[in-house]
């Protein structure tokens, strides 16, 4: 009769396996939840296993944010690799996840899936197998069932504007309100509208802002960054990349500024405005005179509420 293998040979024998997982170029998506279960365990990294959800929950945002950052450069293999450090941040939800007894990654993958799924009957069918075209109105039903499926029926005082996460960019979030308000008839029916506002609202801040207090100047400006969000909307445009694109275009001229600048001999706090502002004006003419081809940032449409 053959003796069964102590405790410390298993354990030894899933370390070499473990060893070899994570040490696998091969090993791919097994080898990332690997690597994280390690360093989560007892013997693992100190930092990784003091981290929670919410401490780890900027770096998850951060690690997006760079993801379109090296979409907005057409970096391709930055792009590979900052797609992984996203990826990372799922594992290591799901792993806490895991290791508190609430779900595995598996379950993120598999809901992810079925929500797929039943999101897109025009492609894959629906629940008969009955593949069919999309009606309008049924993106909105399907989603009402898979709260009411999970328990989450609306309440008797629900709003249109229920859902919208707290944590999404100021700008994007303001869109996302005002088109679930526009859904329900609170909206301008046209585009004169929404620029009469715009204006009304520049021209208050310009009236008032030397008698405001820093408070209300806050409130006046905040008026009209959300109103300029609505803007956005009814242009199809979407702000957040609206306003990147600009930062990269001020950032390309500034620094061509600086370099003209520093060719005549001189530091942009030597120059005066003056003169920094006829070469701007310079750089300016330049790209404009270049520019022949359709832009490749054109401006992309404004955000659907889709997940």
């Amino acid at each position: 009769m053959t003796d069964a293998p102590s405790p410390r040979r298993t354990a030894d024998a899933g370390r070499e396996a473990s060893d070899a997982l994570v040490r696998d170029p091969a090993g791919a998506l097994e080898r990332l939840r690997e690597i994280m279960r390690r360093l989560r365990a007892p013997d693992g990294c100190p930092w990784d296993r003091d981290q929670d959800f919410a401490s780890i929950a900027k770096y998850t945002v951060e690690e997006a944010y760079e993801v379109a950052d090296a979409i907005e450069r057409n970096d391709m293999e930055d792009l590979k690799d900052e797609l992984g450090d996203l990826l990372l941040q799922v594992v290591y939800h799901a792993q806490m996840a895991d290791e508190a007894g609430h779900f595995d990654f598996d379950d993120v993958a598999r809901a992810v899936s079925d929500k797929m799924l039943r999101r897109h009957p025009h492609v894959f069918g629906d629940e008969t197998g009955l593949v069919r075209e999309l009606r309008p109105g049924d993106w909105e039903r399907m989603k009402a069932e898979e709260r009411a499926a999970k328990g989450k029926v609306e309440p008797a005082g629900a709003s249109a504007l229920d859902g919208v996460a707290l944590g999404l960019p100021a700008l994007t979030r303001a869109v996302k309100l005002q088109a679930r308000a526009a859904r329900v008839g609170f909206d301008w029916p046209d585009l004169t509208g929404v620029m009469a506002k715009v204006v009304e609202e520049a021209g208050e801040l310009a009236e008032a802002h030397e008698t405001l207090t820093a408070d209300e100047v806050e409130a006046e400006f905040g008026d009209l960054a959300f109103v300029l969000a609505n803007l956005a909307r009814h242009l199809k445009v979407e702000p957040e990349h609206a306003i990147r694109r600009t930062n990269a275009k001020f950032e390309r001229r500034f620094r061509e500024v600086e370099r003209r600048l520093a060719a005549r001999g001189r530091r942009p706090e030597e120059a005066g405005l003056a003169e920094m502002d006829a070469i701007w004006d310079e750089i300016r003419a330049e790209e404009k005179a270049a520019a022949g081809a359709p832009a490749a940032d054109a401006p992309r449409p404004a955000p659907d509420d889709r997940l």
